[in-house]
């Protein structure tokens, strides 16, 4: 990689619009929470935990994220993850970025809620304080778990409405777990005045993105990918302005594309969908925001207009007040 790109990357402001709090928890922070829960059974050694990180398919990824989560017994545990996560954003000149967090999980493995929000508020705070970085929240269903997670998450998120949250999620394996019986939960956010930004067409087919679509108004999809196979959903996404939140390195890592160069990121550039970079659960994926766009970069040949591109892309599909994009914006022309 010439060392000129990989130095306009590194300098380019960027937006995160797709990163899992509890996938976001790297090697530093793992190591110092399962010292702190030895019971959890998450290795604490560097090496044996770079071995668990190693997965073999998309459930064994989930089996480790599970682990994972279950080092999260309190306000300080929640806040230590979020400040992590933030040094981790800053390092990759990141100064603005979307979390997603799934309180329904946290609560079911005993996490108070109260303690939730506060290490959620507290790390926020320390976020911005500390390393510059602006967080915003996305609270997400896990949709394995039925209708009955959606009421729960949405009530959690309409009844305590924490500062910074801008939007209601769907996540979680979607064989099987169909949008459309979500859309309820989906319609009273968005009435609410939370976006609508569901997983879909990451691990099924285009058909799974039309329902987030159609059944639950999505503003944004979380990966998307599988949409490069159908002509008529990239126009609608093109014309509608949906942006995909594509996690390249993840696709690769849990098996959904055979490689980088097999990935279908060129032909929904080409059908002008809105491509966002993101890392979804970078430690535990090998990846960074920086590495994201170097690596499309040099793989589809990118010229650096096109690379800046991508980065005007997050921030105009974010959830950022105005004046915070046009900020971002201006950020970005004084690079770019």
């Amino acid at each position: 990689m010439p060392e000129n790109l990989r130095a306009f990357v590194a300098a380019l402001p960027k937006v995160e619009l797709h990163v899992h709090l509890v996938g976001s928890a790297s090697m530093r922070t793992v190591t110092r929470l399962a010292r702190r829960h030895p019971d959890a059974g998450v290795p604490a050694d560097p090496a044996v935990l770079r071995r668990f990180y190693t997965f073999r398919d998309f459930d064994h990824f989930l089996t480790v994220y599970w682990a994972v989560q279950a080092l999260l017994r309190s306000a300080a545990d929640i806040h230590e993850l979020v400040v992590g996560l933030a040094r981790d954003l800053a390092a990759q000149n990141c100064r603005y970025a979307e979390v997603t967090v799934t309180p329904y999980n946290h609560l079911l493995d005993g996490l108070p809620g109260d303690d939730l929000l506060a290490g959620l508020a507290s790390g926020r705070a320390a976020a911005a304080a500390e390393h510059g970085v602006e967080l915003a929240w996305c609270f997400d269903i896990p949709g394995e778990k039925g209708p009955v997670a959606g009421r729960e998450t949405l009530v959690f998120a309409l009844r305590n409405r924490p500062e910074g949250l801008v939007s209601l999620g769907l996540g979680g394996p979607e064989v099987g777990v169909g949008r459309a019986q979500f859309a309820p939960f989906f319609t009273a956010a968005r009435e609410a005045g939370l976006h609508s930004v569901p997983h879909a067409g990451e691990t099924s087919g285009p058909a799974t993105v039309w329902s987030a679509v159609h059944d639950l108004g999505a503003e944004r999809i979380g990966h998307g990918t599988s949409s490069a196979a159908d002509p008529r959903l990239l126009a609608h996404l093109a014309e509608h302005r949906i942006a995909l939140e594509v996690c390249p390195t993840s696709n690769v890592r849990t098996r959904q594309v055979e490689s980088l160069a097999a990935h279908p990121i060129r032909r929904l550039l080409d059908h002008g969908v809105p491509v966002t970079l993101n890392t979804d659960d970078p430690p535990m994926f090998g990846a960074t925001l920086n590495g994201e766009y170097l690596a499309v970069a040099e793989t589809l040949g990118l010229r650096r207009a096109e690379v800046a591109q991508l980065a005007r892309n997050a921030v105009h599909a974010s959830f950022a007040e105005d004046t915070r994009k046009q900020a971002l914006l201006a950020q970005l022309g004084g690079v770019a």
